[in-house]
């Protein structure tokens, strides 16, 4: 059995690399990629992610010989792989064999050959192909010595989050039985007396397909969270092959934790890894994309359970499929590469390594672009190739914090269906509204599921967190109890695991420990706010709340809901419960998280950093402290340090010039 989340690369130091596509070039370009990836640095690459059809381009017919030759030359090089099970996209001789392993959408779209991930999930034929090529490939190259990791499949559900096909239905089914155990459980849990929607068997239940009105939303809850199981089984599968053949090699696949993709619940995977890995693209037409990246990070090292976690790709410069795909800005390669590194990734990887020239991503920047090795992009692949090595001794360290953030799929898949309060909610948006404040503050932060152990935080903010177990409730409540300040933003509570509302006033599941009652929700139309006392504004939601054993922190100055409380907070135990009853502008949302922290006694280290200068410690067991520097400004900045900056190998005596745009990492010394 493999030791889990641990890094498999020898000799120790964080792993550089990327995709690595040989069989899109010829002989001698693929020659050139070694002398290029020795000036680079690079040490591990992942291969044949894509190559079902070169390596079996008729069924039962195999050509290994070209990646035999590939993973020679990268061990003749010292560069370990990353082997793919090559299952990502079937070749065409498969669908047209058996079109019925084609997804469908929920109008019945049949999702055809000729892009990737063109299967059905659930798909009982797929998964024998599949499991057949993952043990071909496992039994030929088990002994490889170039044999780091296996890349299982990749981006699973990231263009099929959701199959509707006829497999999928009888694998729901089967999900459903095994969760409720009756038909009648089921009846009760999804709530059937509405619209006459009672089962009288399994046997009747479809997926949540297209429908004159609104579908029922606790069979679409339950939909997404079979489909993300579905996805693990899928995973569990495969990797299950490799674990009886290569039981020494570890096995991951690389996940896509970001803002925008919503519909795996990683959290739910965590266990199930050996390493942890996550893909990150920014949004170019962010003016603070790196603050959702280092929510990206964060939450990445979360579901890693505070462990050290791949980077599996992010891009040297532009990508290809956003409506303007802006390059890189000098400089913020490296300072993304090593935002990531700071909130705990042990490895930087792209897609890819060298730019494709034909297909849908061959716009897609990578490690050596269509003009080559003279260029910009090139050069800074090589500059982040010395950084990472003069970086080897941060491998293994971890971040601590003192601040947690509570991120919950479930919630963001049901708190965002239809014929709810307000179509305008983005749970998302909410989250990154309160980690924006606490980033800006220079606050590091551990993203956490709903059912963490929160007790060890000195503050705990979980910004709508709309369906919620008893447990789950009972677990906040007591971190308050002992000694955590908790908020809690509108629209928490409302519903349990099975999104009924939880009757008797809002904020339901918390309305005790919060020391409030609502009596309705009053949602803002677009472009609507409305003052709070302390001068800030709020818009998109209000309350007609009431207190009991609350105090008002804010009040409503002006609107429909003047004079009631919009914040509140109630002391308990050892620690205190607020409750943000409203979106409040940047201003009141800063204001809020400065009381939060003050009250919580927890400042940001090192003192008075400049807003868009990030600072990230990383620990090691032995108590030596990296602090990770990075200027997202235009301006030059004086940041206090003292110890060895190690990109540049240099004595800092208590103060460090960070140049616009720069990075650094320090080695701090201890104390006397």
């Amino acid at each position: 059995m493999t030791n889990r989340r641990t890094w498999p690369l020898d000799p120790p130091g964080i792993a550089y690399g990327g995709d690595y596509n040989p069989e899109q070039w010829p002989l001698d370009v693929q020659m050139e990629d070694i002398e290029l990836m020795r000036e680079a640095g690079v040490n591990l690459l992942s291969v044949a992610i894509f190559s079902w059809a070169r390596l079996e381009p008729r069924e039962g017919v195999h050509d290994f010989g070209w990646l035999d030759a590939v993973l020679d030359r990268l061990h003749a090089a010292g560069i370990r792989v990353a082997l793919a099970t090559a299952t990502a996209s079937p070749p065409p001789w498969l669908t047209r064999k058996h079109p019925e392993i084609l997804p469908r959408t929920a109008d019945g779209t049949v999702l055809h050959q000729g892009a990737r991930q063109s299967y059905a999930i659930a798909s009982p034929v797929f998964r024998r192909y599949a499991l057949r090529m993952t043990r071909t490939l496992a039994e030929r190259y088990a002994g490889h010595p170039a044999l780091a990791l296996w890349h299982v499949d990749n981006e699973l559900g990231c263009h099929v989050p959701h199959d509707f096909s006829d497999a999928s239905a009888a694998a729901f089914r089967t999900w459903l039985r095994e969760r409720y155990g009756t038909v009648d459980a089921l009846n009760s849990a999804w709530g059937t007396a509405f619209w006459s929607q009672r089962y009288d068997s399994f046997d009747e239940v479809l997926p949540p397909l297209a429908a004159p009105t609104f579908v029922n939303p606790t069979q679409r809850l339950d939909f997404a969270r079979f489909s993300s199981d579905e996805h693990l089984a899928h995973y569990r599968a495969l990797r299950d092959v490799l674990r009886e053949v290569t039981p020494d090699v570890p096995a991951t696949t690389n996940f896509m934790m970001n803002t925008r993709n919503k519909w795996i619940d990683y959290f739910s995977w965590s266990a199930e890894m050996d390493v942890i890995a996550n893909d990150h693209y920014p949004i170019a037409a962010d003016p603070e994309a790196h603050v959702e990246l280092a929510l990206s990070a964060d939450l990445s090292r979360g579901v890693a359970g505070g462990a050290p976690w791949m980077l599996m790709e992010h891009s040297t410069s532009a990508v290809n499929w956003q409506p303007r795909n802006r390059p890189k800005h000098p400089g913020e390669m490296l300072r993304n590469s090593l935002a990531h590194v700071a909130r705990g990734a042990d490895a930087v990887m792209f897609f890819q390594w060298r730019q494709s020239l034909a297909g849908a991503e061959k716009y897609h920047s990578a490690m050596v672009p269509h003009a080559g090795r003279d260029t910009d992009v090139f050069r800074s692949t090589v500059e982040l190739g010395r950084a990472l090595a003069a970086l080897a001794e941060v491998r293994g360290s971890r971040v601590r914090a003192d601040v947690a953030l509570v991120f919950d799929y479930p919630s963001w898949w049901a708190a965002e269906q239809d014929a709810h309060p307000t179509d305008a909610l983005d749970y998302q948006a909410e989250l990154l509204r309160w980690y924006r404040a606490l980033w800006r503050r220079g606050v590091t932060v551990d993203v956490v599921p709903a059912d963490a152990d929160l007790g060890g935080y000195r503050a705990v903010l979980a910004p709508t967190l709309y369906s919620v177990t008893d447990a789950t409730a009972a677990r906040i409540a007591g971190a308050a109890a002992t000694g955590t300040s908790v908020l809690l933003t509108f629209f928490s509570g409302i519903v349990d695991e099975h999104d009924h509302v939880r009757p008797g006033g809002y904020p339901g599941a918390f309305r005790d420990l919060l020391g409030v009652r609502g009596e309705e929700f009053w949602p803002f139309l677009e472009g609507e706010t409305h003052p709070l006392d302390d001068g800030s504004t709020a818009d998109l939601w209000g309350e007609k709340t009431r207190l009991e054993g609350a105090e008002a922190v804010r009040v409503w100055a002006g609107g429909p809901l003047a004079g009631r409380p919009a914040v509140t907070r109630r002391t308990v135990g050892r620690g205190a419960a607020w409750y943000v009853a409203t979106r409040p502008d940047e201003e009141g949302v800063d204001r809020l998280v400065r009381a939060l922290l003050d009250e919580a006694g927890v400042t940001p280290e090192p003192p008075g950093l400049p807003v868009g200068v990030e600072a990230v410690r990383r620990h090691r067991a032995d108590g030596t402290r990296y602090l990770f520097l990075l200027n997202h400004t235009a301006e030059d900045v004086e940041v206090p340090a003292r110890g060895r900056e190690l990109l540049h190998d240099r004595a800092v005596t208590g103060a460090l010039t960070l140049p616009a745009g720069g990075s650094a990492v320090v080695r701090e010394e201890r104390p006397a």
